[in-house]
Order: structure tokens, then C-alpha cells, then sequence
């Protein structure tokens, strides 16, 4: 009974499990119905809500044009109302509106037109129209304003008396310089550039070189024309002294005030406008400083042994200036060195033609000193060398463009002529130093000198005795004017000047000796060694006595012939030594007198101890003893 009890209760149970599967099953069945059915009405849904998404996006893209119509709407009322305003300031010019104010309504209106401008609205036409001419009457005002403040400093100065009181050259002051950099920076805006035909150029730029660069020019002038006048001289002959000219002084204004311009320039503009408005502002300055120079060059050509000289200074000073101003401005070096060239170019055909001068002039001459004594013309060619030592830098430059030796009349020729010749190795040599090159140079035209006054004298000195004298003389004087300039400390560095000095003393002493030579020949004589009676023992020598003795009658008569003629010969040599003494140099005198005791005295001494017997002690023969001779030859 309790098993079927059980039983039946799980049955029961079992039944009502199957009642709640089969309603699950029935719910789920609906479910899936309805699930159905929402996908369909969902698709629909879809299908119905896109095109309402689309028009939505639409008309959110037409409401923000129309809030941004509503902006510039607003922005063209305002700028409505602002035109009043800044038309008023415009009218009313910088002078009565107040600078400031005035570009402060400036930078307004670009400002505004720019933003006009790229809106692109047609309904803005007539207003971007309105801006523009109110910008170009500003920009108009803005010019004059910047011109007149620029003239009020433009008058013309005396540069010598900022010079010789070594003043610096007036600039323009603080307070001007902040307007004029103020209004500078409104005229190089975009919005002002825009209305210039081209856009690229700073207006303000061009007003200054106009009004500065006349000032400059004015303010130059007279020493430009001083420059000219001081070049000139009333004896062309002379040779040019430095600083005689005022070109050193013309040069020291255009440094001076190209400096205080830069001062001016860098305080106004940016730094990338510096350049072009120091340049532009300076240019006509330059212009006439190149003018200045090409009529210098002129002269010089017409007198170009005496003023080279000039040529040199010009580069001197050219130059300097040209480095400090780059140095200080980066600008104006190349505008410089174009003005230069036509004087560098004469001054380097100068440097051959001094020595075609000095040739042609020795060449030329018919009378040399009958004394011995050294032409002025030796003179004047050291003073010119002396006067060289005064450009060392524009030599030095010059030199090396020529090439080292290319100084020569042969190589000149080709340089004369550039189009049929071609630069050697040595105009190439850019390590070559410059004052090895001018020693070169001195000691080319010292040697030149020496050797054509040697040739002239050849021709019209008749005697040995004058021509040695002559040359040695200027030797000596050569040498004295070179160790009491500063000649001597650049040739002091030259291996060769002394070796082609001494060179020179002793072709002086051996032309001079050979005066000397019939005496000489006259002591000479003849030994038999094959005659035992005249040859004394090893390391003896015979009496005079016993020489004579030993001699022949014709011998005898030999040697009393060769005491004559030593006797005559000497004495002519002597007469002809104490003639010429006085025009000699304190050191040719010291330095022949020893050449004459160093040939005479051994010779003599020789022959007089071999047949001073031949006399007697009468002195019929032997004039001379070897103490008188020693006296003799002692005084000379």
C-alpha cells in the first residue's frame, strides 16, 4: 500500500511536469510569433525613419550657415559703424589725429579688410572698395609723414669738422627713431604693400634712400672736390707726397657717415631690409666716389712715375674703409672695390713702368760725374723706394696679382694685353708673402739701377779708375739710404740683399783695381830656377846684394826699367786716388785703400827686398822704401 501510495504521488508529480513543458513550448511558440513580427515592423520603422535623418542633417547645415550669414551680418554692422570712426582719424591726417592714433587705425583697417577680403561676400564689394581707399589715402599720409620727418635731418653737414674733431657723425634721436621705425613697420605691412605695383618693394625703404642718399651726396661733395684739387700739383716732376691729397680724409667722412647711416638703418627697419637700405641709401655716394677716382686715375696715367704714389695711398685708404665698413655692416665691400678698380689697375702698370723709367732715363743720360761721385738720380730712385715702404699693404696686394717677377718690361708687355696672355703659376701663388714680394721688388730695381749705371759708364767714363769710384759711390749712398729707412727692415728679411750688395761692392773694387794693374806688372819679374847662383837654400833668402851681384847687365837694366816704371805708374794711380777722394763715401775710400794696400804692399815689399841694391841708397831707382810706400798707401 505504501509502495502504490508513492507511486502515485511521483506520477502526479510527473503529470504536472508534462503540463508545464507543454506550456512552455506553447509560450515559446509565441514568442517566436511575436519576434517575427517586431522584425518586421522594425524594417518598416527603418525604412520610414531614414529619409526623415537625411532632411534632419540638412537642415542642420542651413541653420549653421544661417547663424554664420548672422555673424557676418553683425561684423559688417559693426564694421559700419567703425568706417565712421576711422574715415574721421584718415581725413584727419597723422598730424592732427596723433601718430599713434593714426597707425593705430591704420593696423584697424588692414586688419578688417583682410577679414572683408576673405569672406568673399558680394554685398561686400563697395565696402572693400571704401577700405582700400581709405588704406591708400592712410599709406598716402603715412609717406609724407615719414618723408618730411626724414628731410627735417637731411640738411647738409661739413664732414671736416666732425673729422678734425673727431666727433661722431650725427644720427637721428631716440624718440624720432621710434616713430619712424613705427611707421616703417606699418607702410612694409601686407596690407600697404598690397597697393604698390610691386609687393615685394618696402615703400619706406625707397624714401629713405631717396632722402638719405642726397644728403650724403650733398654733405660729400666739397670733399670730393678737395680730393681732386689737393691731387694736383703746381710741378708735375715732383713725386706725390702721402698725405697731400685729401682722399684720406674723403675716405674717413664716407666711413664715418656710412656708419652712422647703418646706425639709423638697424634702429628703423627689420634686419632683413639692413642690407638693401644701407645699399640703396649709399649708392649714389659711391657713385660719386667712383667718379671721384676715375678722374685721380686720370692724372696718375698722365704722371704716372711720380704719381703712382697717389695710386697707392687711394688703395690704401679705399680698402681700409671698405674693411671696417664690412666688418661693422656686412654690406658696401664688392660696391667699393668696383669704384677701386680702374686706380688698382694703373697702379699695377705702374710697378714694371718704374723700372722702364729708370732704364730709359740711365739710357738716356750723356754725362756721367768725371769725379766719381753718384748722379742725383740715385737718389731719387731710393727715395722712391723708401716711399714704397709707405704702402705695405696696397704693394703687397698689388704684387701678388702681378705674380712674383712678373714685374719685369717683358712680362709687362703681356700684361698690358690681357686678351693674348695668360696668368703664370707665380700670379697664382695666393700663399706667396706679400712682403717677401716687395723686398723681391726693391732689390729687382736696385739691381736694374747698378747694372744700367755700370753699362752707361762703360761708355762714358773713359777710365777704369772713374767708373769703379762711380759705381762704388752709389753703392755706398744705396746703402746708407737703405739702413736709415725702413727699407732695411724689409730687406733684412730677404737672404739674398746682402750677398747681391757685397756682389755689387766688389765688381765696384775690381773694376777700380784694374787701374791698379800696370804698377802691379811692374813688380813682376822673371825666375830662373834653373840657375843655382839665384836660388837660395830651403826656407833662406839672399841678400838684395847678392842678388844684384848675380844679375846680368841687361837684367840690371831690367829691373831699374820696372822701378821706373812702377815709380810713373804708381804715382799716376796715387794723383788719380787723391783727385777722386773727396766725392768718395767714407766707406769706398776705407774700403779701396784697403784693396790698393792688400795688391801694392806685398808686391812691393817682395820686389824692393829682392833689388833695393840695384839703387844704391841713391834713389835714382827705388823712389819709394817700404816705410814711405806703408805711409804712402796708409793715407789713401
Amino acid at each position: 500500500m505504501a509502495r502504490n501510495a508513492a507511486y502515485a504521488e511521483e506520477k502526479a508529480e510527473v503529470e504536472v511536469l508534462k503540463e508545464q513543458v507543454a506550456k512552455h513550448n506553447d509560450i515559446s511558440k509565441r514568442l517566436r510569433a511575436l519576434q517575427g513580427r517586431l522584425k518586421g515592423d522594425g524594417r518598416n520603422g527603418s525604412d520610414s525613419v531614414g529619409p526623415i535623418h537625411d532632411n534632419t542633417r540638412e537642415n542642420q547645415i542651413v541653420a549653421g550657415n544661417i547663424d554664420k550669414l548672422n555673424n557676418y551680418i553683425e561684423k559688417m554692422l559693426v564694421t559700419g559703424q567703425d568706417k565712421a570712426r576711422e574715415e574721421k582719424i584718415i581725413r584727419a591726417g597723422p598730424n592732427q589725429a596723433g601718430v599713434n592714433e593714426y597707425l593705430a587705425a591704420m593696423k584697424r583697417l588692414g586688419r578688417a579688410l583682410e577679414q572683408m577680403t576673405a569672406s568673399k561676400l558680394r554685398v561686400q564689394q563697395q565696402t572693400v572698395g571704401d577700405y582700400n581707399e581709405l588704406l591708400s589715402e592712410g599709406v598716402s599720409k603715412l609717406r609724407e609723414l615719414f618723408t618730411s620727418m626724414l628731410s627735417e635731418r637731411a640738411q647738409p653737414l661739413e664732414p671736416l669738422h666732425y673729422i678734425t674733431k673727431q666727433l661722431s657723425f650725427p644720427t637721428f634721436p631716440t624718440e624720432e627713431t621710434s616713430q619712424l621705425r613705427s611707421i616703417e613697420a606699418c607702410l612694409a605691412s601686407p596690407s600697404a604693400r598690397g597697393l604698390s605695383h610691386e609687393y615685394k618693394e618696402n615703400i619706406a625703404v625707397r624714401i629713405y634712400s631717396e632722402v638719405r642718399s642726397t644728403y650724403l651726396a650733398s654733405s660729400l661733395q666739397s670733399l670730393s672736390i678737395a680730393s681732386i684739387t689737393t691731387s694736383k700739383r703746381k710741378n708735375p716732376e715732383e713725386p706725390y707726397r702721402q698725405g697731400t691729397s685729401a682722399i684720406g680724409t674723403y675716405a674717413n667722412a664716407i666711413e664715418g657717415m656710412f656708419q652712422a647711416e647703418f646706425q639709423n638703418i638697424s634702429a628703423i627697419f627689420s634686419r632683413e631690409e639692413w642690407g638693401i637700405a644701407l645699399e640703396a641709401t649709399c649708392r649714389k655716394t659711391l657713385a660719386d666716389l667712383a667718379k671721384t677716382l676715375r678722374e685721380l686715375n686720370m692724372q696718375i696715367k698722365a704722371s704716372i712715375t711720380t704719381d703712382c704714389f697717389l695710386a697707392y695711398e687711394i688703395i690704401e685708404v679705399i680698402t681700409m674703409v671698405g674693411h671696417q665698413l664690412a666688418q661693422e655692416t656686412g654690406e658696401l665691400k664688392l660696391l667699393l672695390s668696383d669704384a677701386l678698380r680702374p686706380v688698382r689697375e694703373t697702379a699695377k702698370l705702374s710697378l714694371p713702368e718704374l723700372l722702364e723709367d729708370q732704364r730709359r732715363r740711365i739710357g738716356s743720360l750723356q754725362f756721367l760725374p768725371q769725379d766719381g761721385d753718384a748722379i742725383p738720380f740715385t737718389s731719387e730712385t731710393m727715395n722712391r723706394l723708401q716711399t714704397l715702404t709707405a704702402y705695405p699693404k696696397s704693394l703687397s696686394s698689388l704684387l701678388a696679382s702681378l705674380g712674383d717677377g712678373n714685374w719685369t718690361p717683358a712680362t709687362s708687355i703681356q700684361s698690358a694685353n690681357p686678351s693674348t696672355s695668360l696668368p703664370s703659376l707665380r700670379s697664382l701663388d695666393v700663399g706667396v708673402d706679400g712682403t717677401a714680394l716687395l723686398a723681391h721688388y726693391i732689390l729687382d730695381t736696385i739691381d736694374a739701377h747698378l747694372a744700367a749705371l755700370e753699362s752707361r759708364s762703360r761708355l762714358i767714363h773713359k777710365s777704369k779708375a772713374v767708373s769703379g769710384v762711380f759705381l762704388y759711390n752709389t753703392i755706398a749712398l744705396m746703402d746708407r739710404m737703405i739702413r736709415s729707412s725702413d727699407l732695411a727692415s724689409i730687406l733684412s728679411g730677404n737672404a739674398t740683399a746682402q750677398n747681391k750688395m757685397d756682389n755689387w761692392r766688389k765688381k765696384a773694387a775690381a773694376t777700380y783695381m784694374d787701374s791698379w794693374k800696370e804698377p802691379c806688372s811692374a813688380l813682376l819679374d822673371v825666375v830662373y830656377t834653373n840657375r843655382p847662383s839665384n836660388r837660395p837654400a830651403s826656407g833662406t833668402s839672399l841678400p838684395s846684394a847678392d842678388i844684384v851681384k848675380n844679375l846680368s847687365s841687361k837684367d840690371k837694366d831690367a829691373i831699374k826699367e820696372k822701378f821706373k816704371q812702377f815709380n810713373g805708374s804708381f804715382d799716376e794711380c796715387v794723383r788719380r786716388h787723391k783727385e777722386m777722394m773727396p766725392t768718395m763715401e767714407r766707406e769706398v775710400r776705407s774700403g779701396l785703400a784697403r784693396e790698393i794696400n792688400n795688391m801694392i804692399e806685398p808686391l812691393y815689399t817682395r820686389f824692393y827686398d829682392k833689388y833695393e841694391a840695384i839703387d844704391r841708397g841713391r834713389g835714382k831707382y827705388v823712389r819709394y822704401d817700404k816705410g814711405s810706400l806703408s805711409t804712402l798707401l796708409a793715407g789713401l
